[in-house]
């Protein structure tokens, strides 16, 4: 399979075929609706109908990917950028200026920029922050008490980010806030995404209301730690002093919007998917109890009985994989999108320019043709023998070439060290008051996980 591009006129071209379209498409909404009523199925069962799949989202069509090879290629092809309409939705939160969403040279400053708070030699100085973090959670916790699972994980992803990497004064008001309002703009973004109703959304209605206002939040918190941190005059050696220090192309301090921005696309995407995949670690570890006394095992022998921290990290091999198997059964991230810049090719199909074209990590990682027993939670198939049976492109939760996460080592550092103290401590069961039914948003994790944890 290929990506190239392919100029209009050349020979060869016109052989190119049409990506075949999906079924079930309705009128003005297309397949709109589908993948509001059911996503993750839907999504799924594209790959029957050929490696590229023509949708209808409203009134633009765009082009679902299937296949691990394809994702991989449109992730290194310059002839792709970030833009679609996931990143079209996710402006309004993200803006335009930040890391996550800007492209080409800006993208490449902006990186090198924030770079240097994610290097592995930088991880150690963050240690103090999570083991604290991680080892009050696990505190908190009363053996026997139900647990609001989706309140806790999104209070230590957040609480982590903040104090390592903005070393802001982040009460627990202003986390409260944060969680809170991340849950309906995300929820409401995907909607947006997938019926792409655009005066509809600007409607006095009380779903746009709520919205408005979670956003809104979202934006006024931000500018607070801005403020707070000038006001202060200190210059910590944090994430938040480098980009108020930062310089753009011309020598100039970056704008305050870039700034705004950056902040941002630290804190909540950061906080967002970090705090779903904790989610979906404690489901597995519930629903999995045998890795979890795996995991208690291994913490043990690694440690001696003492507190876990980061610098075993490194050692908890198990660990790791319960982490990478969690991730690739219920992944944060589900859906992506990109959008080509000039004509290309896609497997033998013709790509317009300016295509829009969607891919789903949720489908990719189940796919039955990259797994032995895909929809098995098996953490061994990420042992060396085994994983080297995976396709290459089956599994990259943080992405890849110069669109992969700057923090892929901080958040897997955070994830294997909250697994391994959780699990060293607890066993988790199910109760009855749980809502684990996913909630589909721009990211993916339970409605609300209610577990019981009960001491080892």
């Amino acid at each position: 399979m290929t990506v190239e591009s392919v100029k209009p006129g050349a020979s060869g071209a016109t052989a190119l075929r049409e990506p075949p379209l999906a079924g079930g498409g309705v009128p003005v909404l297309g397949h709109g609706w589908r993948l509001v009523r059911d996503p993750l199925a839907f999504m799924c069962r594209l790959r029957d109908h050929g490696d590229v799949v023509r949708l209808k989202l409203g009134p633009k069509t765009v082009y679902a990917v299937t296949t691990p090879e394809l994702t991989g290629a449109l992730a290194l092809n310059p002839d792709y950028i970030i833009s679609g309409p996931l990143w079209e939705s996710l402006e309004g939160l993200l803006g335009k200026e930040g890391v996550a969403t800007a492209n080409g040279p800006l993208h490449r400053r902006q990186r090198r920029t924030v770079q240097p708070a994610f290097r592995l030699d930088a991880l150690p100085g963050y240690g103090p922050v999570m083991e604290e973090e991680v080892h009050a959670l696990t505190e908190r916790w009363a053996s026997g008490r139900i647990i609001d699972c989706t309140a806790e994980s999104y209070r230590v992803a957040v609480r982590v980010a903040a104090r390592c990497l903005l070393r802001s004064r982040f009460m627990d008001e202003r986390a409260e806030r944060l969680c809170a309002a991340l849950a309906t703009v995300f929820r409401g973004m995907y909607q947006r995404m997938v019926v792409p109703l655009g005066p509809l959304y600007k409607l006095p209605l009380p779903a746009n209301r709520e919205f408005n206002r979670a956003l809104a939040d979202l934006h006024l918190l931000v500018d607070e730690i801005v403020a707070e941190r000038r006001a202060s005059g200190q210059k910590p050696n944090d994430l938040l002093t480098t980009l108020l220090e930062a310089k753009d192309d011309n020598g100039d301090p970056i704008g305050e919007q870039e700034i705004h921005d950056q902040v941002v696309a630290i804190l909540t995407p950061g906080g967002e998917t970090v705090s779903a995949t904790i989610m979906s670690l404690l489901y597995m570890l519930a629903e999995h109890p045998e890795h979890g006394d795996k995991v208690r095992e291994e913490v043990e022998a690694v440690t001696g009985g003492r507190p876990v921290a980061l610098r075993d990290v490194h050692r908890l091999s198990h660990t790791n994989n319960v982490v990478v198997e969690a991730m690739r059964l219920r992944p944060a991230v589900w859906i992506l999108t990109r959008r080509a810049v000039t004509e290309t090719e896609l497997g033998g199909y013709r790509i317009p320019a300016g295509a829009d074209i969607i891919y789903s990590p949720y489908a990719i990682q189940r796919d039955p043709k990259s797994y032995e027993r895909h929809l098995e939670f098996d953490p061994d198939r990420w042992r060396p023998e085994r994983s080297v049976d995976i396709p290459k492109y089956a599994m990259r939760p943080f992405g890849v070439g110069n669109r992969k996460c700057p923090g892929d080592h901080f958040s897997m550092a955070l994830l294997t060290l909250t697994t391994a103290a959780l699990a060293g401590r607890y066993r988790f069961e199910r109760v009855a008051e749980s809502d684990d039914d996913l909630r589909i948003g721009v990211t993916l994790h339970p409605n609300r996980l209610l577990l019981r944890p009960v001491a080892r």
